[in-house]
C-alpha cells in the first residue's frame, strides 16, 4: 500500500542525476520528492514529513551541510545520506559530526544507494524495537533475558558479555529473518572494516556454542548477506 511507503526528501541540484536517483527509488518502492537547492530543501522538510534525507553537499543558495545544521536543531532523529562529489576526509568527517548517517562520494551506482538506505531502515527498526522488548525472550527452549545479559536452559543459566548480548537480541529480534552483517556490525560495533567483521564471526560462534543444547535452534549463514537465527 502506498501509505506505507518511506518518504525521502532528495536535495540535489544536479537536475539530471536527481531525476535518475528519484525515479530509481521510486521503482524501489520509496515515496520521493525531489528538490534543487538547500532553500527549497529546508522549505520541503518544514512542510513535509520525511523518513530519511538525502543532501547534496554543493548546492546553490544553502549548501548541504547547512541545511543539515538547520535540521539537526529540531530533528536528531531523522537519517541523513551526505552526497558529494569530493572525497576529501574531512567532509567526511564534517559531515558525519553534523549527525549524517552515511556519505557517499560522487560518482556512484544507484544500487549502491539502495543498500545504503536500507541498511539505514533495518537499524532504525532494531534500534526501535530494542526500547520496546520485554524481558525475558525465548529462544527455543531457552530464556533470554537481555537487561540482565543471561541466557538459561532448565537450570543453566549463563552470563553474556555485551556485545554477546547485543548480537543475540539483534538476531531474536529478527528471528527466522536475515540480519545484515553490516548493519549488526555499525549498530553494535559503530564500524564496518575487516577485523570487526572478523570479530563478529568469532562471537556468532560463541552463540552458536551457548545454544546447542537446543537442536531447534540455529543460526544460520546467509552467504553475502548476514545471519539468520532459525528457531520457533
Amino acid at each position: 500500500m502506498a501509505d506505507n511507503k518511506k518518504k525521502i526528501l532528495l536535495v540535489e541540484d544536479d537536475i539530471n542525476l536527481g531525476t535518475i536517483l528519484k525515479d530509481f527509488l521510486i521503482i524501489k518502492n520509496y515515496d520521493v520528492d525531489h528538490v534543487l537547492d538547500g532553500v527549497e530543501g529546508l522549505n520541503a522538510y518544514y512542510n513535509g514529513s520525511y523518513d530519511l534525507l538525502i543532501l547534496d553537499i554543493m548546492m546553490p543558495k544553502k549548501d548541504g551541510f547547512t541545511l543539515a545544521t538547520e535540521v539537526r536543531k529540531l530533528d536528531k532523529k531523522t537519517p541523513i545520506i551526505f552526497l558529494t562529489a569530493k572525497s576529501l576526509v574531512d567532509d567526511r568527517i564534517k559531515g558525519l559530526k553534523l549527525g549524517g548517517d552515511d556519505y557517499l562520494t560522487k560518482p556512484f551506482s544507484s544500487e549502491e544507494l539502495f543498500l545504503r538506505i536500507e541498511n539505514i531502515f533495518k537499524r532504525v527498526f532494531l534500534s526501535t524495537h530494542k526500547k520496546t522488548i520485554v524481558d525475558p525472550l525465548p529462544i527455543g527452549k531457552y530464556i533470554f533475558d537481555y537487561s540482565r545479559r543471561t541466557l538459561q536452559i532448565n537450570s543453566n543459566v549463563r552470563k553474556l558479555t555485551s556485545k554477546e548480548s547485543e548480537l543475540l537480541l539483534m538476531l531474536a529480534i529478527s528471528k527466522n529473518d536475515v540480519v545484515d552483517r553490516s548493519v549488526a556490525l555499525e549498530e553494535i560495533w559503530r564500524d564496518n572494516t575487516y577485523f570487526t567483521s572478523r570479530s563478529m564471526d568469532v562471537y556468532i560462534t560463541k552463540l552458536r556454542s551457548y545454544l546447542k543444547e537446543d537442536p531447534t535452534v540455529e543460526i544460520v549463514n546467509i552467504h553475502g548477506t548476514g545471519f539468520k537465527l532459525l528457531g520457533q
